[in-house]
Parts: C-alpha cells; structure tokens; sequence
C-alpha cells in the first residue's frame, strides 16, 4: 500500500490479507513514534500514536492535484522531472485544428495537413523552417554566416536553360552550336547573379554560344576560346526579373 502526498514519519508495516475491508484499512501494525499524529493523510479519521494494532479507520484518497492532473488539469508551480524524458503527441489533422495560439504561447505543435511543424508567439502558429524544403526564405535582418555555398547544376545538350531557382553556379561542355535561355528569375526588386562556366569539347570544335538578350561591356558579346577543353566564365546578373540582363567576362582560357 503506498500512498501519494505526504508520507508518515512512522513506519507502516504487516498490512494482512484481512487488513483492507471494504475500502477501509484497519488492525495496521505501526511502529511506536508520536511524529504520525502530525502527518496528515487525507481521508484517515483516527490514527493511534502509540501501541501495536491500533486501528486505524478511513478511506485514504489521492490528492486532488494528482487527479486533476491525470484528467487534464494544470500544475500551479514548476515541475521538475530531473533526467527523465517527457513525451506526448502534439499532432493536429490540419492547421485550422491548431488551438488558440495566444492561449498557448511557446507550444509547439504538428499539423499532418501539411507535414511542418509550428511553434504559437504572439497570438500566432509561426511555420518552422525546414533547411531541406524547396522555397524561398525571406529575412528581414542581415544574414552572417560562417561559410556561404551556391548550388552548383551541369547543363547540356544544344539548347539549356538556365533555372534560376535551380542555382546559381552553371556549367556546360559544348557538343555543338548551344544557344541559351534564362528562366525562373526573382521577381522585380530582387538581384539575382549567377555564373556560367562553358568548356570546349576535346576535339576543339569551336562551338558557337547564343546568348538571351545581354547587355555586355560596350555592347559587344565575348568571344569564347576555341582551344581544346577551353574554359571561358561569365556572370550574369538582373534585378528586374530579367528584363534586363547584364553580362560580365570573368575569365577566359582558364584551361
């Protein structure tokens, strides 16, 4: 028999088989100790403070605290559960199934609709970001990072487009005369670069490159390095979502 809440100073041993009746203990062996007449234990009516056998009459009962925490109630202080885990599901069918964010500040919740997690601040679900989602990410401060790496995408074949939500570093051995197209720029108001590397085939074929309309350095378009495995780069770059694209020489012969 154990008991939540405060526990008697006394020690409370041989409890037998005929001890419990019908909700009611009695005829417990407690250990001489006046010290379990100050302990309070809720729903016993008599304690003895001395002697062997005394009875002891009333139906202990949980603590309220328990119960209603067990049946969804709330805790009025901390909780401390050391190094013990604590688990829960947090999963809602969909998003509008979300509880009232300003009465849940900092709780964190699944939406399976969508399959993105939310955190409730300032009387709103706030969407974690997920680093392996394809989207955009908008910041409203500056961004420091330690190490800043582009996507890299090899193109081919006599006619590639470059995706500008696919990277930002292109590159493409020619195989014959390769005319190019730009597509996917950032909306007006944003600039967007990326850099082209085109390498000449082995057999120093000289294949010719078209490029979309570009507005180079006194007007004039490069001409790309015919040798074997020529390596020329250019960057291109626009921040009126590709009305105007502005092209730039950023190496040639590099091989």
């Amino acid at each position: 028999m154990a008991y939540i809440g405060n526990t008697p100073s006394a020690v409370v041993q041989n409890v037998t088989s005929d001890g419990i009746t019908d909700g009611t203990i009695q005829n417990v062996d407690i250990a001489s100790d006046a010290a379990i007449a100050a302990t309070k234990i809720a729903g016993l009516s008599t304690v003895a403070t001395t002697g062997a056998y005394s009875d002891v009459t009333g139906t202990p009962t949980i603590p309220t605290d328990f119960v209603s925490a067990a049946s969804g109630g709330t805790f009025g202080g901390n909780v401390n559960f050391g190094t013990n885990k604590i688990t829960y599901s947090n999963v809602y069918s969909t998003v509008n199934d979300l509880p009232t964010a300003s009465n849940f500040h900092g709780m964190f919740a699944h939406a399976h609709d969508t399959g993105k997690g939310y955190y409730a601040h300032g009387g709103n679900w706030i969407e974690l970001v997920n680093v392996d989602a394809n989207g955009d990410l908008d910041l409203s401060g500056e961004l420091k990072a330690d190490s800043y790496n582009e996507t890299y995408v090899s193109l081919s074949g006599a006619t590639p487009a470059v995706d500008c939500e696919a990277g930002n570093a292109f590159s493409i051995v020619l195989s014959a005369a390769t005319t190019f197209t730009f597509t996917n720029p950032p909306a007006s108001g944003t600039s967007f670069t990326f850099s082209v590397e085109v390498i000449q085939d082995a057999s120093a074929s000289g294949y010719a490159v078209t490029w979309p309309t570009v507005t180079w350095p006194a007007g004039t378009a490069p001409t790309l390095t015919a040798t074997a495995n020529a390596v020329d780069y250019f960057v291109f770059t626009t921040r009126d979502g590709g009305t105007t694209w502005r092209g730039f020489t950023a190496g040639q012969a590099l091989a």
